[in-house]
């Protein structure tokens, strides 16, 4: 994964191919804080199916989808191509 810190955005590149990306998300929270994945809330409670669905049936590349939510304390974009954002929010 790559990886860049820019004031308090972090920027990483998610594997669009895995079965579950929600875990990617969860497992890059968790490298944030410091802490293991199972001390973060499920993350099927927020964002059950949607980066599933936005890579298994993606829209053109001329649609540049992203998707946003908050997630274990960071508020997170996510494009179809894989580039994620992180900023924490609390």
């Amino acid at each position: 994964m790559t990886e860049t810190h820019n004031d308090e955005i972090v920027r990483r590149e998610l594997d669009t191919d895995i079965e579950e990306p929600a875990i990617g998300i969860a497992e890059v929270v968790a490298e944030l804080e410091g802490i293991s994945v199972t001390e973060l809330p499920a993350t099927y409670n927020c964002i059950d199916g949607m980066l599933s669905e936005l890579y298994s049936n993606p829209p053109e590349p001329e649609a540049q989808m992203t998707v946003e939510f908050t997630y274990g304390g960071y508020r997170i974009t996510v494009e179809q191509s894989g580039t994620a954002e992180f900023i924490r929010v609390s």
